[in-house]
Parts: C-alpha cells; sequence; structure tokens
C-alpha cells in the first residue's frame, strides 16, 4: 500500500492548492464530489480489476481478453500510451514538485533559487540508482516515506482546525464568501462544483498503480495454486484502506486550504501555490516543523515516481515483448529502469521542470486509464449477465467519459502530449514486429503420443518427409490429391514415406505462443495438427523442435503461393499467412547458421 501510497498519497503537496486555485471558496464542495467519486465509482471499478486482473496487468488485460485480434491489439497499445503518459509524467512531474518544494523553503541558500532543472535531474537519477539496485529496498524506502510523511500532515491538519476552533468566524467567512461568490445560489455552488471537479482529477491517481503492484501481495499459501484468493483479498483491502485514507486527508485539507490561507497566496507566484499545507506548517507550526515537513515532502513527491516506476516495470514486459513489438531484453528490469530513466531526463529538460506544464498530460493519462477500466469492467459484467452491476458500472463509466473530456477541453496540452507517447509505443512497435518477423517465435512446442509415434516410425528409415497442407474440406480426395501432386512435383521418392503438417489458422496479431502438435490418422494418411496465428514461423518451429527431438533433420514440401510477392509478404506481416515457403526458409536460415542442421524446404 505505500509503494501505491507514494504516488496516491504525494498528490497532498499539490492537490489542495490545485483545488482553490481552480475552484476557489467551492474547492471543500467539488473535492466532496471527487471523493464520491472516488469511494462510488472508482473503488468498486478497481476492487472489480483487482479480482480479474489478480497478476497484475491492471485493466488493460481486461480489455485484451475481451477485444482479441489486430483491433484489441492496437486498442491496447493506445492505452499503454496513456499509461505511459501518467506514469512517466508522474515521474517528471512529482521530481520537479519537490525541486520546488526545495527551492521555496525559507532556509534553502539563494544560490540554489534557480536551480530546479539541476534539483529535478538529480531526483529522476537518484530514483534510477534505487530502482537498479532492487524493488525491495524501493518497497523498503516507501513504507518509511508515507508513515512519515502522513503522520505529519495528520499534525498539520490538527494543528489548522484547532486554529480554526479558536476562531469560528472563519467557517462563517468562508460561507459568506462561497454564497457571495455565486449569487447567494446554493444551487449554483453545486452546480459549480460538479463542474469543475474534473480539474481535480489528481487526487485519483493511485488506482492504476495500486493494482500494478499486486504481485508483490503474499496472499494465502494456498495461493500457489489455481485462483490467489487470499492475494486478491490482500489487493481489495489495499484498495479500499488507501481510497479511504486519502478521502480523509483530501476532504481536511481541502476545509483546512480554505479556510486559513487568503486566496491570493494561490495565484501563481503565491506562497501557497503548489505548496498549501506546507504553507500552513510554516504559519502554524514554524520554519523548524515546516522545514521537517517540506523535506518529508520532498522525499515522498521524489518517490512517487517509485510506484509509477514499478507500474511501467510490471506493464510494458508484459505486453511489448509478447506482441513482438519489442526487443526480447525489454523483459530485464534494469535494462528497462535504464531506457525509463533516459526518457524521463528528456522529458524534464523539454518541459523546464515545470509543474503546471506537465499536469494537463498527468490527469489525462490518469483519467484515460480509470475511464478504460470502468468500461473493462462494465463489458466484463455484461459478459457476465449481471444486469445490474453492467448499469451501475455503465453510469460510473459515462461520469469518467464526462470526466475525461472536460479535463481535454481544458487543458488539451494533455492529449497532445499523451499522443506523443501513442505515436512512439506504435512506431516502435511496429518497427520492432517487422524486424522480429523472421524469428522462431514459439514460447514452447508439445508432441501428443500420436505425433510422438509418427516420428518414431519416420526416424527408423533414417528421414523425415512432411507435406505442408492447407487445411480444406478434409476428405479422402483432398488428401489423395495433394500426395500425389508432392510426390511427382517435387520428386519425392516412392518408398518414402510422408506425414502432412497443417497449421490451423487462430489470432494473427499474436507472437509468441505454447504450439501443442497433435496426430491424427485421416482416411489412412498422418496429418501433424498445430493451432497458430503464424504459418511459416510456426512450420519453421516444428521442423526444428523435429530434429531436436529425433536427431533427424526433416525435409518439407511446399507449392508456390499464387499472387504478388509483395501482397503475400504484407499478408505474411498482418495475417500471418501469404508467401509461406520463401519465409519459412528464411525463418530456418535465421535460426539455425549451420545448413547440415537445418531442415531442407523444397518448393515446386
Amino acid at each position: 500500500m505505500c509503494l501505491t501510497g507514494v504516488d496516491y498519497f504525494s498528490t497532498l503537496g499539490y492537490q489542495p492548492a490545485i483545488a482553490a486555485l481552480a475552484a476557489g471558496f467551492v474547492s471543500p464542495i467539488a473535492t466532496l464530489v471527487l471523493i464520491a467519486l472516488t469511494l462510488l465509482g472508482a473503488l468498486p471499478v478497481y476492487r472489480r480489476v483487482a479480482s480479474e486482473s489478480f497478476r497484475g496487468e491492471g485493466s488493460i488485460a481486461m480489455l485484451e481478453r475481451l477485444l482479441p485480434w489486430w483491433g484489441g491489439k492496437l486498442f491496447v497499445l493506445v492505452l499503454l500510451g496513456f499509461a505511459a503518459t501518467d506514469f512517466m509524467i508522474t515521474i517528471t512531474l512529482s521530481a520537479a514538485d519537490a525541486a520546488a518544494h526545495a527551492v521555496e523553503n525559507p532556509l534553502m541558500p539563494a544560490v540554489l533559487h534557480d536551480a530546479q532543472v539541476p534539483l529535478t535531474l538529480l531526483l529522476v537519477l537518484l530514483l534510477g540508482a534505487v530502482f537498479l539496485r532492487g524493488f525491495r529496498e524501493a518497497i523498503g524506502i516507501a513504507v518509511v516515506l508515507v508513515a512519515v510523511y502522513l503522520a505529519l500532515n495528520a499534525v498539520v491538519l490538527v494543528t489548522a482546525f484547532l486554529h480554526v476552533l479558536g476562531h469560528p468566524a472563519l467557517v462563517g467567512d468562508w460561507g459568506a464568501a462561497l454564497l457571495r461568490q455565486n449569487g447567494g445560489n446554493p444551487l449554483l455552488v453545486v452546480g459549480v462544483a460538479l463542474i469543475v471537479f474534473p480539474k481535480l482529477a489528481l487526487g485519483l491517481s493511485g488506482f492504476e498503480t495500486g493494482v500494478t503492484v499486486i504481485p508483490q501481495i503474499r496472499g494465502d499459501a494456498a495461493d500457489a495454486t489455481g485462483r490467489p484468493e487470499g492475494r486478491i483479498r490482500g489487493a481489495k483491502r489495499l484498495l479500499t484502506t488507501a481510497a479511504i485514507t486519502m478521502s480523509v486527508f483530501l476532504i481536511t485539507s481541502s476545509l483546512a486550504t480554505t479556510l486559513l490561507i487568503p486566496q491570493r497566496e494561490f495565484q501563481p507566484g503565491g506562497q501557497a501555490n503548489g505548496r498549501a499545507l506546507a504553507y500552513l506548517a510554516h504559519e502554524y507550526l514554524g520554519p523548524v516543523v515546516g522545514t521537517v515537513y517540506d523535506l518529508s515532502t520532498i522525499a515522498i513527491l521524489w518517490f512517487a515516481g517509485a510506484s509509477a516506476m514499478a507500474g511501467l516495470l510490471n506493464i510494458v514486459p508484459r505486453y511489448l515483448p509478447r506482441y513482438g513489438m519489442a526487443p526480447t531484453w525489454a523483459r530485464a528490469v534494469r535494462p528497462l529502469v535504464i531506457v525509463f530513466t533516459v526518457i524521463a531526463i528528456g522529458i524534464t529538460i523539454a518541459f523546464d521542470a515545470d509543474v503546471d506544464a506537465q499536469g494537463g498530460a498527468y490527469a489525462t493519462g490518469v483519467l484515460v486509464l480509470i475511464t478504460s477500466a470502468s468500461v473493462a469492467v462494465t463489458l466484463s459484467a455484461r459478459r457476465k449477465r449481471q444486469r445490474k452491476r453492467t448499469v451501475g458500472f455503465g453510469v460510473v463509466s459515462l461520469v469518467f467519459a464526462y470526466t475525461t473530456v472536460a479535463n481535454v477541453i481544458e487543458r488539451p496540452d494533455g492529449l497532445r502530449i499523451g499522443a506523443l507517447f501513442i505515436v512512439g509505443i506504435l512506431l516502435i512497435s511496429f518497427v520492432s514486429r517487422l524486424r522480429r518477423s523472421f524469428e522462431v517465435r514459439a514460447t514452447s512446442v508439445t508432441f501428443d503420443p500420436v505425433a510422438l509415434g509418427f516420428l518414431e516410425e519416420a526416424e527408423d528409415f533414417g528421414e523425415i518427409h512432411l507435406v505442408a497442407n492447407e487445411p480444406g474440406s478434409g476428405d479422402e480426395a483432398e488428401y489423395r490429391a495433394k500426395a500425389r501432386t508432392e510426390r511427382h512435383d517435387s520428386h519425392i521418392p516412392g518408398r518414402a514415406s510422408i506425414i502432412f503438417l497443417e497449421v490451423r489458422k487462430t489470432d494473427s496479431s499474436d507472437f509468441e505462443e505454447d504450439l501443442v502438435v497433435t496426430g491424427e490418422v485421416r482416411h489412412g494418411f498422418r496429418v501433424l495438427k498445430v493451432r497458430s496465428g503464424n504459418v511459416p514461423n510456426t512450420i519453421a518451429t516444428v521442423l526444428l523442435q523435429i530434429r531436436n527431438l529425433t536427431g533427424v533433420v526433416p525435409e518439407i514440401y511446399f507449392e508456390w503461393t499464387e499472387g504478388n510477392p509483395i501482397s503475400n509478404m504484407v499478408r505474411f506481416l498482418i495475417a500471418g499467412e501469404g508467401e509461406v515457403a520463401p519465409v519459412t526458409r528464411e525463418v530456418l536460415r535465421e535460426t539455425e547458421p549451420d545448413i547440415r542442421r537445418r531442415p531442407t524446404v523444397h518448393v515446386s
């Protein structure tokens, strides 16, 4: 919870000031709307996500299962773009805000007051160094930072409310100013709160990272097999505890800062701009405690990037390498940490470590992910015919969709920045998929007993002849005609027995697969069958596995594919078929450099 909390709870460092700047005296009412959306909308959604995506993939995995084929993959890549926006901007924005707290502290030497960019870069590098050392170290640091930070916030807020109790006129003055600001109409106050609460959306930032850390939950002893019920219960407790804790701090901090801080101090250049609670700490607890609070805020804002880094390290290896849209080294933690750190440095320099300039992109990424999660659980409930839950989650989806659209209209720069991440991911993904087109893609190959029996029989003769057959009607005439044609055109020796090899097409957008080869005697002919989304790579993989199992280098016979070679190559890249024979041979050449051990491809 603390690893999630360094992202979620750290928004207290700037959320009250953002709320006051956006909503003025309506800030506490708008915050109540946000809390209602948190507890009645986001929390139920992500409790369901935790139940159905308990390996830490998050809501994106649910949508992947619900939306197969290329359309689903492209949708997932777009969501990964927004996830990258959310997580990367979390790293850079939080580090920038931590640097801002440091340079604005009255005890900071004057020479460092203009050093926000260097300080931000230093914090980003330190975060990367922590993750290069290991993940457990990150969790240990998070526990200490969150415990200290929440304790200090509680002290500041209790002190603030004691001051309010000593000056009860403050509440009356706020109520009068609230009505005066809205023409004396209470309904208008509610209306304004409903309109402006999307600007407070950063207070929802911890849910997606909350589900990405699920694999770190120990759960029950029985979780090792089957559905991990203990881990799921723990994840739900984590989300609920974090949401309730944050809701309490959100409303109390909003009230305290609105009642005690003059509105002018929230404006750009004001002493409470971006640091409202720090302002109260200095004002009512003195410079020493205020500086301790600043140090705690700086530390947790710096480490807020830890939960984002953890989310990136959990999500990217689960999707891009499996789609063939990233190099295989993208599964390794340390190279990814270096890549993400370099990107964060580039973003920091591009935005000049400006917190406000990155806020729109941050909110857009957060809201798009929460909206997609709401849609995912709605589709899941509908598929399971849970009518009441479908309606409930559908309403939540509409509310979050409105919030997202309102935020994008208010701050379109967030969408533009998110689009840059999406375009970057799409370009890298398609280039990587193209470069990896001729790889052996199977993660495992298994032959059933019948298929192994076929291979053992052929092994006794010291040679294995396979005929690639595109599945058709499956009648006896099909196999007899195919066998006769191949023996004649490819000059297969009459004494040699043949085995048909058939690839039955599945989702061509899948890159990595576990192949299961089954054997069947059909109309007196031996047939090996395998299901896969990619024909030539699968055939090459099966041939290599046959060689490994039997010690015999197999030979395979194809017919030339009709059609233009270029269009056939496009068919291969998109549909996993097309120019099968030459692509099979190229995969074999790329995989096995020793020509004596390379399966032979015949084409006629």
